[in-house]
């Protein structure tokens, strides 16, 4: 799940345009860049990004996941939100489902995301931790019975972010879509891997900046948080 959709191919292999993708947009600040620019250039870092921490140990990853955990619990009062919206982990994402399953036993209800159509929102279905589960999207582990509620703070995985607290993600847009059909819109909590912060991602009408973003270092309360 992530940001509007980017369909377009880039005219060089990914592999190659990540070595130079930072050349091919102005700096921030100069003259705004059309779609077009902003698109190969998300893609080109998308795939860097990706194959880095492709590369991190199984281990590092779950120290990685402590320390979010551990940063997000002294910043956040996730038991003051009854309904946490959270993911199942896929492509190297920091695994925080033990904190969806804390969440429960302190009398808090769980759900993850469930594509039901490619451009509409996606709707949140109950999970606990023995609930027998489907393939979904993408063929990510989804509840197998459709029991729908609203979250009220949403761990949302980040592919990168910059630090005014916009998100790049995975390109689908569901997210965004989900995110402006919320009323009230949920508290969002951007998870990330702390060397993934870009100067910026050149953010468009439809991003939607997080509420905070917690890396394994530090906790980010960005300026354009709402």
């Amino acid at each position: 799940m992530g940001d509007e959709e980017e369909t377009s191919e880039p005219s060089s292999p990914v592999c190659l345009m990540s070595e130079f993708a930072d050349e091919l947009l102005p700096r921030p600040g100069g003259q705004a860049p059309d779609w077009a620019s902003v698109r190969a250039f998300r893609k080109a870092k998308r795939a860097e990004l990706l194959a880095r921490r492709q590369t991190l140990a199984l281990e590092d990853r779950k120290r990685y996941a402590e320390l979010v955990t551990e940063q997000l619990l002294a910043a956040v009062d996730l038991q003051a939100f009854p309904v946490l919206g959270f993911y199942w982990p896929i492509r190297g994402e920091l695994d925080l489902r033990a904190l969806a399953r804390r969440h429960i036993d302190g009398g808090g209800v769980a759900a993850l995301p469930v594509v039901v159509a490619k451009d509409a929102p996606v709707e949140f279905w109950r999970w606990e931790a023995d609930a027998p589960m489907q393939r979904g999207f993408w063929n990510i582990p989804v509840p197998h019975e459709r029991r729908c509620v609203t979250p009220d703070v949403m761990l949302i995985p980040l592919v990168a972010f910059d630090s005014v607290g916009y998100r790049l993600g995975y390109g689908g847009g569901f997210y965004d879509r989900t995110l402006a059909a919320l009323t009230p819109r949920p508290f969002c909590i951007g998870i990330a891997y702390d060397d993934s912060q870009l100067e910026t991602i050149y953010p468009q009408p439809h991003d939607i900046p997080m509420s905070v973003i917690v890396t394994e270092r530090r906790v980010l309360r960005p300026a354009a948080a709402p």
